[in-house]
């Protein structure tokens, strides 16, 4: 268990159809753990797209990071949970990525309410029972909030946090009762954005009237896909789903039905070996359609395995802009650069944390008096809508009405990107994100 305790002083497609609150939240819980299997899966592979993400010709970091603001006095406990470094992957990355983040804001933005943040860190391991015991010490180590990055285990940290009442911040949660909480959970992701809202909105884009989804096949995925099919069908679109076991190599006889009749638009679902057999696998039947994907799904391993030619023209899911010359991903590299040491921006998971640490600070911005549990979560709650730091073109508000059905979340809409000859992303759009209302 990590137990540092530092102190760090220095749209196009609109709203998706409602659903009643049980299956919404299943399906939501649903995508959450399909998330964290794929995440494993791919054993902390680059994210969306390779880049080096440096801050290149733009402005030295300390010009990106703006002038100094130092936060002093007693400082903030402000707890943090990552699954770490485990067995199936290392994502101590993200421990690294939350100290860099706190650096900066104590230095150029005052911390919070003027006080230095101080970190309190724990590995949950992706261990139900080392998820509870990490979330056990954050209510003894009396912190004011909890962010949490990558967690195999989410529900079990979020029990106890619930109970004590701990405000608690993910960028995607998995579970029914942390998506359902009103009062005390705020996640950053629209949950549904990979499987419904990318897949529409290329359909839409292509006149296609079908969408057939090639996706691993886990215990979960089956229920997911019927969970998630009148979401399709409200929009016009029939789904046909290919399920495959994990670790099939050849995938081309699967394929081979998809050409035999009129798939609509394709879309791949898994980690990214997965992907690479089906992206392979279409590629040998000679599939030229349509072809969207998961950001799990392309990584440099896909590039150097899957052909330029066919990856080109591909849409995907993006966490943030990686690898572009957004003022938002420039920050994020000079904040890396200055106050980091051996983080690699291409990690999966490294700008999502900089932006949930980021969105996190920013909900506060104003916050004053004593900095307690329940003062935080009023003030998380009635902020108004903001930009999402790190993601230009995404907006959040945590209110409870992004998505009634699942009063946690705090944003809708996501960014999409196509990919190039050599599947890295070109320029990145902001979907389906519409105004959160009063």
């Amino acid at each position: 268990m990590r137990n540092s305790g530092i102190l760090l002083g220095r749209s196009a497609c609109g709203r998706q159809p409602r659903q009643p609150v049980g299956v919404r939240l299943a399906a939501l819980g649903a995508l959450g753990a399909l998330a964290a299997s794929l995440f494993l899966a791919g054993c902390g592979d680059s994210d969306d797209n390779g880049s080096s993400g440096t801050a290149g010709d733009t402005g030295t970091a300390a010009e990106v990071l703006g002038p100094v603001a130092q936060a002093k006095g007693d400082p903030v406990k402000i707890g943090i949970i990552s699954d770490g470094k485990g067995p199936a992957a290392d994502l101590s990355y993200e421990f690294k990525v939350s100290e860099a983040t706190v650096k900066y804001l104590n230095e150029h933005r005052s911390g919070i309410a003027g006080r230095p943040i101080e970190l309190v860190e724990c590995e949950a391991l992706a261990d139900p029972a080392k998820a509870t015991d990490c979330a056990n010490r954050m209510v003894e180590e009396n912190v004011a909030a909890v962010v949490v990055g990558s967690a195999g285990a989410g529900e079990q940290i979020w029990e106890p946090l619930h109970a004590a009442h701990v405000p608690v911040m993910f960028y995607t949660a998995n579970g029914a009762g942390s998506l359902g909480d009103r009062e005390s959970t705020f996640v950053l992701a629209d949950q549904f954005f990979p499987l419904v809202t990318l897949p529409v909105k290329v359909a839409k884009d292509e006149g296609a009237k079908k969408v057939t989804a090639i996706a691993i096949d886990l215990p979960i995925t089956k229920g997911l896909f019927q969970i998630i099919r009148p979401q399709l069908e409200q929009q016009g679109l029939a789904l046909d789903v290919i399920l495959i076991p994990p670790g099939t190599a050849d995938m081309t006889p699967q394929m081979q039905s998809i050409i035999s009749g009129d798939p609509g638009i394709v879309h791949v679902v898994g980690s990214d070996a997965f992907c690479i057999s089906a992206f392979n696998g279409l590629r040998a039947v000679g599939y030229d359609g349509p072809r969207t994907a998961i950001a799990h799904c392309v990584s440099d391993a896909t590039r150097e395995a899957v052909p330029g030619d066919f990856l080109e023209g591909m849409t995907i899911t993006a966490t943030a802009p990686i690898g572009s010359d957004d003022p938002a991903i420039r920050l994020f590299n000079a904040v890396v650069e200055t106050y980091g040491k051996d983080i690699d921006v291409t990690e999966a998971g490294a700008a999502a944390m900089y932006l949930t640490v980021s969105a996190f600070h920013s909900a506060l911005e104003g916050i004053t008096g004593d900095i307690t549990p329940a003062t935080v979560t009023a003030k998380i709650k009635a902020m108004p809508e903001k930009d999402l730091p790190g993601a230009t073109g995404l907006r959040f508000r945590c209110n409870g009405k992004a998505y009634p059905a699942s009063p946690s979340e705090c944003s809708r809409g996501g960014l999409l990107t196509t990919l190039d000859e050599k599947g890295r992303p070109t320029t990145y759009e902001a979907v389906g994100v519409t105004p959160i209302e009063d």
